[in-house]
């Protein structure tokens, strides 16, 4: 967070981040970004959370101030505690027909911080959200319109708790949430989003080793030829991740061709703000990763280098993910020098991010790996992952945390634990 000796500054002298930030030496840096154009990868994905969060500056600032800031501490900054729902029965019960518009806008703005921050950043958050607005739901008084839309929103923040709780590992609390959302959406009568929470429950099915292609399958039948080009795409896409995980090359095809279809379709009705990453590239990430985990590396190479080619480092635990997706089809394609290369790049975007995923990914590339294990590149790989894991590891000593408990502070002062990936390669991701 941003340390109490800066806090003092400006309340006492009024100064702005961006103020403090100038007479420091880290502000020189931040001002010759500023005059040259170039930032640094913590300026980057500072200044896409700054837009993200409407803070004027002062994110980007804070990260010229202190260079070795966690993504997480941008949020921290951003003054999120305050929360728009925590305050809306401050003056009676009822809820106006305009609240739920108020909150689908700022879950929207909140889901971006997905792009740039992993689940253990993010959730307490968005749970903070949901608890809020199952208050509304639970003591509010409102008509049955109103009624109807605050449970959609309450489904959609439930969707993206549980999301975060998954990206953190905390299965039982995503399994809750989804679940959760579920029971919403089909009272708020929203097929698509119902579909959206069997998709999420599928999702996690594949993570715990489960088989999940019957729910990937229903939820694109519960949302129907009806939903907008947008949510079916997404949920034939992740059905055809559920067939490839199964072993179904049929299935996967058929899937992917429905989900490509959909987003060369026209539709004049908007898709709702929770779809609004599914574009060409997500098609063409989910069509690499599908090919890769059926060891089809023809057909899997082609699609990642190209969608990869243009992703941006900012969003760096999904690209580290997709990356180990193509290093795995390297590694098919007998081509261990650029699955090398890759999962190296792969591991560099990792460090530092509060998702445990990149490290069970990339521990299995390192592992496919070693029988090749003296090659000059898989040495260099093992290097790095070690490095790496000694770095994250200093963070987490640095940051006065106990050895698997972060330094993320609870609604009531205690510290919350959060889950520390180690893989037998020695990456420790996900802090």
């Amino acid at each position: 967070m941003v340390s109490s000796r800066l806090r003092q500054l400006r309340d006492e002298r009024g100064l702005s981040l961006r103020d403090l930030a100038k007479r420091t030496f880290h502000g020189k840096t931040y001002l010759h970004e500023l005059e040259t154009g170039r930032k640094s990868p913590t300026m980057q994905v500072a200044q896409r959370l700054d837009d993200v969060l409407e803070a004027g500056g002062e994110l980007a600032a804070l990260a010229a101030i202190r260079p070795g800031v966690r993504r997480r501490e941008f949020v921290a900054a951003a003054g999120l505690a305050t929360a728009l729902p925590h305050t809306l029965l401050a003056h009676g019960r009822h809820v106006g027909a305009a609240t739920p518009g108020r909150l689908a806008a700022r879950i929207a703005r909140l889901r971006r911080l997905d792009n740039h921050l992993g689940g253990a950043d993010t959730h307490h958050l968005y749970a903070a959200e949901v608890d809020a607005t199952a208050r509304l739901v639970r003591d509010g008084a409102y008509d049955e319109s109103t009624g109807r839309q605050l449970l959609a929103v309450l489904a959609e923040q439930a969707q993206l708790a549980g999301w975060a709780a998954f990206d953190a590992g905390n299965h039982r609390d995503a399994d809750r949430l989804y679940r959760l959302s579920l029971a919403a959406a089909r009272d708020a009568e929203d097929a698509s989003l119902a579909a959206n929470g069997m998709a999420f429950l599928a999702y996690q099915q594949l993570a715990l080793g489960g088989q999940a292609a019957d729910t990937a399958a229903a939820a694109c039948d519960t949302a129907g030829t009806a939903a907008t080009i947008g949510v079916r795409a997404l949920l034939h896409l992740r059905t055809a991740w559920a067939y490839a995980v199964a072993g179904d090359a049929a299935a996967v095809d058929r899937h992917l061709d429905i989900g490509t279809t959909c987003l060369a379709e026209h539709d004049d009705r908007p898709d709702p703000d929770w779809v609004y990453w599914v574009d060409r590239t997500e098609d063409e990430i989910m069509t690499g990763r599908c090919w890769s985990v059926l060891h089809r590396p023809v057909r899997a190479i082609p699609v990642l280098e190209r969608a990869l080619a243009g992703f941006d480092d900012t969003h760096a635990r999904d690209k580290a993910l997709y990356l180990s997706w193509l290093a795995d089809a390297y590694i098919d394609a007998n081509e261990i020098e650029q699955a090398c290369a890759t999962a190296a790049a792969a591991i560099r975007l990792s460090g530092g991010i509060g998702s445990i995923r990149p490290g069970q990914r990339l521990d299995a590339v390192v592992a496919r790996v070693e029988p090749h294990a003296d090659l000059p590149c898989v040495i260099e790989l093992r290097a790095l992952a070690a490095e790496v894991s000694r770095r994250n590891a200093a963070r987490l000593r640095s940051g006065g945390c106990f050895a698997m408990v972060c330094d993320d502070v609870d609604r009531d002062g205690g510290f919350v634990a959060m889950p520390v990936y180690v893989g037998s390669a020695g990456l420790v991701l996900g802090v």
